[in-house]
C-alpha cells in the first residue's frame, strides 16, 4: 500500500510562491480548502473502514473457532447433501421428473391450471 504524502494539514500549511501573472491566491485558496476536506473524509473512510475490517475479521476467526456442527446452516447442508446423494442412489426417470414439475404448478398455480 502507497504511504499518503498529503495531509490536511500540510496541504493548509502550503505556501506558493507570488509572480506577477501569477494565479488567483483566492481561487488557490478555495481549491486547496475542497481538496483538504476530500482528504479529511478519505481519512474518516478509511478509520472506518479499517475498524468494520478488524470487526469482520473477529467475528470469522470467531465463527470458525466454533464447533461445525453448531454452525447456522450446517443442518441444510447435510439435509441438502443427503437429498443430493437419495436422488443419485435411485434411478430417476422422465417420467418421476415431469410428476414432480405437475405437482409443482399445482402447488404454485393451484385451480388455474385443472380449470
Amino acid at each position: 500500500m502507497t504511504s499518503i504524502i498529503n495531509t490536511p494539514k500540510k496541504i493548509f500549511e502550503k505556501e506558493f510562491k507570488k509572480v506577477m501573472r501569477g494565479y488567483d491566491q483566492r481561487e488557490v485558496d478555495e481549491f486547496l480548502d475542497d481538496v483538504i476536506k476530500d482528504y479529511e473524509a478519505y481519512a474518516s473512510m478509511i478509520e472506518d473502514l479499517q475498524a468494520e475490517n478488524e470487526q469482520l475479521k473477529a467475528r470469522l476467526k470467531k465463527v470458525t473457532a466454533q464447533p461445525q456442527a453448531s454452525r447456522a446452516g450446517v443442518n441444510f447442508g447435510q439435509r441438502t447433501s443427503d437429498s443430493i446423494q437419495q436422488l443419485s442412489e435411485s434411478p430417476v426417470t422422465n417420467f418421476d421428473i415431469l410428476k414432480r414439475i405437475s405437482r409443482l404448478e399445482k402447488e404454485v398455480f393451484g385451480k388455474q391450471i385443472t380449470e
